[in-house]
Formats: C-alpha cells, sequence, structure tokens
C-alpha cells in the first residue's frame, strides 16, 4: 500500500471517524463551544447544521466526551420514524422501561417524564441529541417540541440537540414550526474548511499517521488545488487526498502534484469536480435527460428552419408551461393560468422553472441543464442556503427558488424581487405579484442565481497570488476609481488594504480577501452583472398590483 511507499504508519486519509484524527478547525472550536454552552444553559434546543461531510459526527463525538459525568445521553440516529416510535426509541436508549409494543404517546411520555424526575432528584442532566434531523416530519418535531414541556419550577428538565444539514434550519423556519424556532437557545452553522484550513488539515492528518520532519507529500499548489476541488469539505479533502497518494504511488512520484489532484477528483467526484464546493452541473442529471436533448435539436432546428425559411407566422413557444395558456406580452402583469386549480400559478414544475429562469438572459431554447448554458455564457451558476429574505436581498439579483408543493411533489419559482409584503415573480411569459407568506410557506431555503466571475477563476484570491484573476480585480478596482490601471498582476498588500477598505464601505466581511460576495459587490458597483432582457427589466419597473392566481 501507498502508506508504506511514503514512509507512513498508516492510510491517513480514511473516511472512518477515528478520534486520534480529529482536527478541529476555528469553526468547529465555536460550534463546540456554541454546544457546550447551550448545554450548560440547560433546557431548550440546540440546534447544529452544516452541509454533509463538513465534520458534525466528529463535532458530535467531541461534545459527547466533554459532557459532565453525571449526564444521560439518548442518541437517535435515524429519525424517520413515527412520533410514537420516536419516543419508544428514547426509552430505549435511557434504558427506561415501558409497556410492550405500546403505541400511546401518553404512555411512552409519562415513563419518560417520570425517568426526567428522578434524574432531576438524583442531580443528573439528560440530553436528546437526534442526528439526521432534516428528516424529521412536522408531526414529529412538534411532539419534540412539547418534550421540552416537561419541566419543575424552575429548570426543564430535557435537553434537546438537533443535528442536521442545512435545509434543516429552512425547515424550522416556517410558520407553523415557530414555536420550536423560538425555543432555539444555541445555533451554529458548520462551515467547509478555508484554504489555509485545508493546508493545514492534511499536514494534520499526514502528520498523526507518521510523515517524518518537515517533508510534504502535496505540495503547495497541489494543497490549493485540493481546496478548489473539495471545496473545503473534510470527508471530499480525504477521498481526494487518498486517490491522490495512490495515483502517485502508482506513478513512483515523490510528492502529489496539482495535475494528480485533479485527476483523482475527476475519478471520485466524477466528470465535473466542484469548485469551492458548489458543482458547476445540477445534480442527478440523467443519462436519459441528454438522450432526449440531441433528440429534440434536430427537431428544433427544423422547427426553426420551417418558421424561418417559409416566413410562417407561429413561432415556437419555447417557453410555453400549458397548452391551454394565453401569450402574454413581455411586461405585461398577468395572472398565471394553471391546469391544477389547487396549485397557485407561480409555482412551476422545475424544468419549466429552469426555463423561465433561463429566458431572462436569452431568447434562445434552453436545450441542455440550466447550469452547463450557463456556463456556456461565461457565467457562474451557484446555489446557496438560506433561511430568511435577508439573504435574498443582499444578493441583488433573480433567484430560482426550490419549493415543496402542499402535495409534497418539488417546485420551483422565479423571484425577481421583494416589495413589502409581495413577491414580485416571472413565469418566462409575464411578470407577477403574488403574497409573500404563500412564497415563504412553500420555500425549502434552497436558491440558485447567476454572477460573473473573474477570467480563470478558481476561489478565493488572497494575499501572494497572481494570474488573469487578480488582474481582473486590479483594473476594477482602477476603474471604481477612477483611475488608470497599474501594470500590477500580483496580490499585493496595498490591494488587500483597498479591497478591506471596499467590504467595509459595502457592509461586507473585511477579511481583505477577494472572495465570491466582495466580487460580486465590486461587479455591481461597475454594473459588470449578467442583465436580463430589457423587456423583463421593463417589466419590473411597471409591474402593477395583480396577484398571481
Amino acid at each position: 500500500m501507498y502508506h508504506q511507499y511514503f514512509g507512513l504508519s498508516e492510510q491517513p486519509f480514511s473516511i472512518a471517524v477515528n478520534p486520534r484524527y480529529l482536527f478541529m478547525s476555528a469553526r468547529h472550536r465555536d460550534a463546540l463551544a456554541h454546544l457546550l454552552y447551550g448545554v450548560g444553559t440547560g433546557g431548550g434546543f440546540i440546534l447544529l447544521t452544516g452541509e454533509v461531510g463538513t465534520g458534525k459526527t466528529t463535532l458530535n463525538r467531541s461534545l459527547i466526551e466533554q459532557l459532565p459525568s453525571a449526564t444521560d445521553i439518548a442518541i437517535v440516529l435515524n429519525p424517520a420514524l413515527s412520533a410514537a416510535e420516536l419516543l419508544a426509541s428514547v426509552c430505549d436508549e435511557l434504558a427506561i422501561d415501558y409497556p410492550a409494543g405500546t403505541d400511546s404517546l401518553k404512555v411512552l411520555t409519562d415513563a419518560l417524564h417520570q425517568f426526567l424526575l428522578d434524574n432531576h432528584a438524583k442531580n443528573r442532566r439528560t440530553v436528546l441529541m437526534i442526528d439526521e434531523a432534516q428528516h424529521l416530519s412536522f408531526d414529529v418535531l412538534e411532539q419534540i417540541r412539547l418534550l421540552t414541556n416537561l419541566e419543575t419550577d424552575e429548570k426543564k428538565l430535557l435537553q434537546i440537540i438537533l443535528i442536521g444539514q442545512p435545509e434543516l434550519e429552512a425547515t424550522l423556519s416556517r410558520p407553523e414550526l415557530r414555536q420550536l424556532n423560538q425555543r432555539i437557545t444555541a445555533r451554529f452553522k458548520l462551515t467547509p474548511l478555508d484554504r489555509e484550513e485545508t493546508g493545514v488539515y492534511i499536514r494534520h492528518r499526514l502528520q498523526v499517521a507518521g510523515l517524518q520532519g518537515k517533508q510534504s507529500l502535496f505540495s503547495a499548489a497541489a494543497q490549493r488545488e485540493v481546496y478548489r476541488v473539495s471545496g473545503g469539505i473534510p470527508r471530499l479533502i480525504n477521498l481526494v487526498c487518498d486517490r491522490a497518494l495512490t495515483g502517485a504511488y502508482g506513478r513512483h512520484a515523490d510528492a502529489v502534484s496539482p495535475s494528480l489532484v485533479r485527476e483523482a477528483a475527476r475519478e471520485v467526484l466524477g466528470e465535473a469536480p466542484f469548485a469551492n464546493g458548489r458543482g458547476d452541473r445540477v445534480a442527478g442529471r440523467t443519462n436519459a435527460r441528454h438522450a432526449l436533448m440531441w433528440i429534440a435539436l434536430p427537431i428544433a432546428a427544423l422547427v426553426i428552419y420551417i418558421a424561418s425559411d417559409f416566413g410562417a407566422s407561429v413561432r415556437p413557444d419555447w417557453l410555453a408551461l400549458d397548452q391551454q395558456e394565453a401569450v402574454h406580452q413581455p411586461g405585461q402583469t398577468a395572472a398565471i393560468p394553471t391546469s391544477d386549480p389547487t396549485n397557485p400559478g407561480w409555482q412551476l414544475e422545475p424544468d419549466r422553472a429552469e426555463r423561465a429562469f433561463w429566458a431572462l438572459w436569452s431568447e434562445s431554447p434552453l436545450l441542455q441543464p440550466l447550469c452547463d448554458a450557463i456556463a456556456l455564457k461565461g457565467w457562474r451558476c451557484e446555489t446557496g442556503q438560506a433561511s430568511v429574505w435577508d439573504s435574498i436581498l443582499e444578493l441583488d439579483r433573480p433567484v430560482l427558488l426550490a419549493l415543496r408543493r402542499a402535495d409534497g411533489f418539488a417546485a420551483s419559482s422565479v423571484l425577481l424581487d421583494i416589495r413589502a409584503d409581495r413577491a414580485l415573480v416571472w413565469n418566462g411569459l409575464a411578470t407577477c405579484e403574488t403574497p409573500l407568506r404563500e412564497l415563504a410557506a412553500n420555500w425549502l431555503g434552497t436558491y440558485q442565481y447567476v454572477w460573473k466571475s473573474p477570467p480563470a477563476w478558481k476561489g478565493p484570491l488572497i494575499l501572494g497570488d497572481t494570474g488573469p484573476s487578480v488582474t481582473y480585480v486590479v483594473e476594477a478596482f482602477a476603474a471604481l476609481d477612477g483611475l488608470p490601471p497599474p501594470p500590477l498582476e500580483v496580490f499585493t498588500p496595498a490591494l488587500e488594504q483597498r479591497v478591506r477598505l471596499f467590504q467595509a464601505s459595502r457592509g461586507l466581511s473585511v477579511d481583505g480577501v477577494i472572495g465570491e460576495r466582495t466580487l460580486q459587490a465590486l461587479n455591481d458597483s461597475l454594473g459588470r452583472q449578467p442583465s436580463v432582457l430589457p423587456q423583463i427589466s421593463a417589466a419590473r419597473r411597471t409591474i402593477g398590483g395583480e396577484a398571481c392566481l
């Protein structure tokens, strides 16, 4: 195996959780401090969210190890349960007796309550930890909230820790769960490692595995490439680094090069590896979808040929959402027809919403996955998570929202603007307004947007970086300041200071690093963002007050 070839005692990048390899970044330490503080306050809920592979499980183990010895803890790893099954699992974890086979919530709750009272009398603390909590149903979440009503005159008897992916926070922000959301006493979102931490993380695991002295198996450039393709997610770092070391061993190389990292990323992450944790293609597109696209291409070409060659008055309506819809002129306010009277017109099928979103910038049909088409324009297709509209307003650009219909099926909506308690949406044919609360009640918290990145953009720029992206930023600041651009291709301390001043003036995090939000704000200041088609821009200015049906 390669670990012997490189003088290591064991495989350093296993994805199995090993306490010996525990790496606590600054954000992991902050998260642990928040969790310990929440447990110390007693009662209520603690919320920990983070993307898959960011280290939530590792953090949970650290928390468990640091809990006081007079603590009884119940851990639920499979939350896809009914309310009665969840209560039974909690009782099983705490070794609480209850009638076998019962599904009575009252019987199970009474048994748990008596245990909590006994523990309180013994001066012991009880903690319930639920992992993968994003899978909890509304009914089960409500039952969990009711557990926090178990209390004495002085304190709550049960501390509940909810751990899950970012969509958990979006779920808890829904109006029907506001009572539970208000009882969260501590919350923390665990984010991926930054570029510097990624390098430290790689070196840390190699040293634990027995790497001697100052030897380095990953060059600085290779470490930066690992960060680029993994987005700083520890699990992906492990997968890429393990495969890169295997490749280096197979080539009898002394160290891992950036090209080996890229090759490893293609093998373990697929043909389109991550860029700063975000894919540039829509996940879940199947080969069948692409086959249909190639069938559609000659048909589309034929329709265009007929329309143009024979002067036909009928042109293909690429954006039609239903064959019975009336076609509106761009810029017109409309109530959007729908074939399903139980479904609001602003809730579009995901594929239809993608076509409408694409139509904001192009009059050509969308004949491939949305993010692929956007990339061909030289733009970036980004996906984000938020629990409040403030995050959307800060972007100041159209967004494609992921929704959940009342019947449980997926839907989407193209949001152009928010005005007081109204949302301005676009369906590909017309703009319209709808009550913001209705949109919020169906929004899952996920959104997509488009922005223009510099040439050869691979990720955040820091002091000492060089290349076309740095030149782009230098020229952008020169244009912003009304000065001729200096012949500068290096990220200098002077440029870092200018970045800090700009970040402070725009209310951004002042760190001197040119990341996505700083670049987007810079492009906005210079009017360099992708602009929607003129007729749609006019529609946003002249929109009336008619609501979507």
